[in-house]
């Protein structure tokens, strides 16, 4: 109801049909909500409402034609509510009288609709006694034939779900979503693209920030050739529209990103006029649409996976404010991102990007709590990532639209590498490069290796700094972006090339019950081997205290790169 009347979300008005018969449940409507009526919500939008009595086939009829005449004329939204009951329980072992006594004493010697229709048309002469039982022997007769039908074929045909908007793509299996895909992008392409994300429009007045960054973006692409994060998102959104696919964002601060790197959305100073450079690439491109979200991660991660399942041709994204917010829509991640394709056959591409990376702020803002997602990983229902660069974010993006099949991508991205000197890419990483599930330590002389560290995302980061501080050739830092589907051929080659490492460490700085390595052991099984270097056991995803979550952070690296100091020895008492 909220979403009824926002740019992102509103569909020209929406016909809500309440079915209030108490299906699936026995509670009391007293019982059930504060309101008189349980279409009451419909006041907020100040919708009108239908209150209709079941029982009265032609008044249902009646309300069903005025709602949709008024949706059409006045393009709101419109409720219907369809007052009934249910006769018996809501399975053959439930007794609903357990609970409604009287009221189901009532039900049990009320007519059904159908007998109330037909003894109303007959006391108005409108048919006889015998119509009714001719209507019946009908129906019954043609559910014979189509039963008898139905036995002559030896399989039963499914029509797909949005077949036409489906053609051309295909199912895959879990080893062919380890195929590569196609996403290098010319370079005389790409830097037509990279002119106009990176000049604003002359004779209009922007706050000097803006102007500044907008600046800088043009310097590091056609003077620095050193990309950081935003241009590496934005040139993939870019090249994506060029090649005719739609992209549509939402969540809460997207249009600027929650830590102010995107600014797909320009605003002139003292108009307010939104600037969107990526809607002017050219006539002929795709459009790109971004909506920061009302406050409900439940409501708009259901809308916008209902959105690319109907758009499949659109890069459909929902960025969480911070990672942990994604709780709010746990009921659609289990029930429908992690199981659909298995449960009813449907595929779908939506992109979740959900900041993830312990930088000491605390329990709320620093864990996208990736256990869960990697736990409902299985078989071949969505890709999982925590990439460490922009060109890795430009061909994963790119990726999700150039493959023939569609599954959900769920993305840990970072807070503090979106400017971190080191996570930069150059134009030749996206314009002749491809998605790496694994990148190797090409830094490290293999002879000298006896530490293999296999780690994650920003903490790899972490582990450089110290490796370079401290010219540790003996240790080697390989980064594993894919998560699910698990790249064990690419861990496998690593340990083999590392011939001489006799420590091979799984490094995560989240704590030991939580990140990525429960994951490892059920899909990896060499992880059984590995040393593991991680926070302790914890309750919180991280420590309320600055202090104490960067004590706990150092304890970590100081464990990957000396086997003595491990820190996961019970607290005393």
């Amino acid at each position: 109801v909220q979403m009824a009347g926002l740019d992102g979300y509103k569909t020209g008005g929406t016909i809500h049909i309440v079915v209030n018969n108490q299906i699936g449940f026995t509670t009391n409507y007293l019982d059930a909500r504060s309101s008189t009526y349980c279409t009451d919500v419909a006041k907020v939008t100040l919708s009108p409402v239908l209150h209709v009595n079941a029982d009265d086939a032609e008044a249902v009829v009646h309300a069903s034609l005025f709602a949709l005449e008024y949706r059409m004329q006045f393009a709101g939204d419109v409720f219907i509510d369809l007052l009934g009951y249910r006769k018996y329980g809501h399975n053959e072992g439930d007794e609903p009288r357990f609970t409604q006594p009287k009221l189901y004493k009532a039900i049990a010697k009320h007519k059904n609709p159908r007998d109330i229709y037909a003894e109303k048309l007959m006391q108005e002469g409108v048919i006889d006694n015998t119509y009714v039982a001719q209507l019946e022997k009908q129906y019954k007769d043609s559910l014979e034939e189509k039963l008898e039908d139905s036995r002559k074929e030896d399989k039963t045909i499914i029509t797909p779900f949005m077949a036409d908007e489906w053609k051309g793509f295909e199912n895959v299996r879990e080893w062919e979503m380890m195929d590569p895909v196609k996403t290098t992008f010319a370079k005389t392409k790409l830097d037509k693209i990279a002119k106009v994300i990176t000049a604003l429009p002359e004779g209009k007045k922007f706050l000097r920030k803006v102007e500044k960054l907008v600046k800088d973006r043009y310097n590091m692409y056609f003077e620095a050739d050193n990309l950081d994060w935003a241009m590496g998102e934005l040139l993939a959104y870019g090249t994506l529209l060029e090649e005719g696919f739609a992209v549509r964002m939402s969540g809460q601060d997207v249009e600027r990103g929650t830590f102010s790197h995107r600014h797909a959305v320009m605003k002139v100073e003292e108009s307010e006029e939104e600037i969107i450079l990526l809607n002017q690439l050219s006539e002929k491109q795709a459009k790109f649409q971004i909506y920061n979200s009302l406050l409900s991660e439940y409501g708009v991660v259901g809308f916008d996976y209902g959105y690319a399942m109907a758009s499949p041709n659109t890069l459909t994204i929902w960025e969480a404010q911070f990672g942990d917010f994604s709780n709010g829509a746990q009921i659609m991640i289990d029930q429908y991102i992690s199981a659909a394709e298995d449960k009813w056959k449907l595929q779908n591409g939506l992109v979740m990007l959900l900041p993830h990376g312990y930088e000491g702020q605390g329990a709320e803002h620093s864990s996208a709590r990736m256990e869960r997602y990697l736990q409902l990983c299985a078989k071949d229902n969505m890709y999982i990532a925590d990439v460490t660069t922009p060109a890795q974010m430009f061909h994963i993006l790119r990726r999700q639209m150039k493959a023939n099949f569609r599954k959900p991508l769920i993305i840990f991205t970072p807070k503090s590498l979106l400017r971190h000197p080191k996570a930069v890419s150059k134009i030749a990483d996206l314009t002749g490069g491809s998605f790496q599930e694994v990148i190797d330590d090409n830094t490290a002389d293999v002879k000298k290796v006896k530490s293999l560290v296999f780690c994650t995302g920003k903490f790899y980061y972490d582990l450089l700094a110290v490796k370079e501080e401290n010219n540790r050739d003996d240790v080697a830092l390989v980064r594993v972006e894919q998560l699910f589907p698990v790249p064990e051929k690419k861990m496998k080659a690593a340990i083999a090339k590392y011939k001489n490492a006799d420590d091979i460490v799984w490094a995560q700085e989240e704590p030991r019950n939580m990140g990525a390595w429960s994951h490892m052991l059920m899909h990896f099984s060499e992880a059984q081997k590995f040393r593991v270097a991680s926070r302790r056991f914890y309750a919180a995803p991280a420590a309320g205290s600055s202090v104490r979550s960067k004590a706990r952070h150092q304890q970590v690296i100081d464990y990957v790169f000396d086997k003595t100091k491990d820190n996961m020895s019970k607290p005393k008492k």
